[in-house]
């Protein structure tokens, strides 16, 4: 087993109602007002109050340009990062120069050298720090990034590794484009990051650590989905595909997905005490409930987290972890009982982690 010692999540440094964001986007998208019924209509069944962005909202008008949101994603990005980081390792008890891997992860901009190489230097990461800078994994990222964290750890017990997960979102906001997508998108997702510090079984033991643990994972790719989710990248950028089919494939699949995994592991279902889940939206969230048989309350940590903040993609999971974690609107796990955090992503794809408070 590995072992999350430290979790720490940030958001955007500029804060906004849904009705503040929706006038401002609005105009970006529809300037003619054509469609302003409609978009704000959407907007309002999103099942979000309040986002954090990345800039000042009146700016987004003047950001059509590619480049230059590009490099507001790697100022940012590199601010939110380094905090993200640095609170998780503080959480953890743990100094910059512990760390053996770093792995970084978005798919909301570009960089070379890629984020978590800029952060070395920043945060003070050793120079022989090993890094893995991910992209294209999207909403899944999250889990996936713990999961596979794990993978590395069960094979150098002694080592600490560092999650790290930057998204904004906002700076994907495309101009003149009143497509049900961009609609969509624009209501949705906010900005954000998170950083995760996991140890290995023999360096928890030192530690003193107990849990939560990482005890398994589990990936699923969902065959002729590619269209499910993901983005049209072209000269404004990059344009958001999102289709109208994902609930209804998280509805036919994950229910299974999550009875065989458990099942493999002498857990049920019902075992469950803890539900870390990805907020996708109301309509994902409601079919995940609905394939699992969850009851109400389960998954409320993961609403309250949709409202308060949107959908941070990767960060998203990890923002739910942290709440979990601290005990944010909820009692905190007991020690020793299970639980499972899950997110689903382009490909279109699932990733389940099973955990151990």
């Amino acid at each position: 087993m590995s072992v999350i010692a430290g979790a720490h999540a940030v958001v955007g440094p500029y804060g906004y109602s849904q009705g503040e964001i929706t006038e401002a986007f609005t105009a970006v998208m529809s300037p003619q007002g054509a469609e302003e019924k409609i978009i704000k209509r959407i907007l309002s069944a999103t099942g979000v109050d309040h986002r954090n962005l990345a800039l000042p909202i009146e700016e987004y008008a003047n950001l059509a340009d590619f480049g230059a949101a590009n490099d507001t994603f790697i100022r940012v990005g590199l601010d939110l990062g380094a905090t993200a980081v640095s609170g998780a390792l503080s959480a953890a008890n743990l100094e910059a120069t512990d760390v053996d891997l770093i792995m970084s992860t978005t798919v909301t901009g570009l960089a070379a050298p890629s984020l978590e190489a800029r952060l070395i230097p920043l945060v003070g990461l050793r120079e022989d720090v090993k890094r893995v800078p991910m992209f294209g994994l999207g909403c899944v990222a999250g889990a996936a990034g713990i999961a596979r964290l794990h993978d590395y750890l069960v094979g150098h017990p002694d080592d600490v590794a560092v999650l790290l997960s930057v998204e904004l979102c906002s700076l994907t906001l495309q101009h003149n484009d009143v497509s049900m997508t961009n609609i969509v998108a624009s209501g949705l997702f906010g900005d954000g990051a998170a950083a995760v510090v996991m140890v290995g079984a023999n360096r928890a033991a030192h530690m003193g650590l107990t849990g939560p643990k990482v005890v398994a994972s589990r990936s699923r790719l969902y065959p002729d989905t590619e269209r499910a989710m993901g983005w049209d990248i072209g000269g404004s950028g990059f344009r958001i595909v999102l289709c109208t089919d994902v609930p209804r494939i998280v509805q036919e699949n994950l229910g299974d997905d999550v009875r065989d995994f458990l099942g493999d592991h002498d857990l049920k279902i019902s075992d469950i005490e803890r539900w870390v889940s990805h907020p996708g939206g109301p309509r994902v969230l409601e079919a995940m409930e609905s394939a699992l048989g969850l009851h109400d309350g389960q998954l409320d940590v993961t609403w309250r987290s949709l409202a308060a903040i949107g959908n941070l993609s990767s960060a998203s999971v990890l923002h739910v972890l942290c709440d979990t974690m601290d005990g944010s609107g909820s009692v905190v796990p007991e020690a020793g009982t299970p639980g499972l955090l899950m997110a689903m992503g382009p490909g279109f794809c699932a990733e389940l982690v099973l955990l151990q408070w």
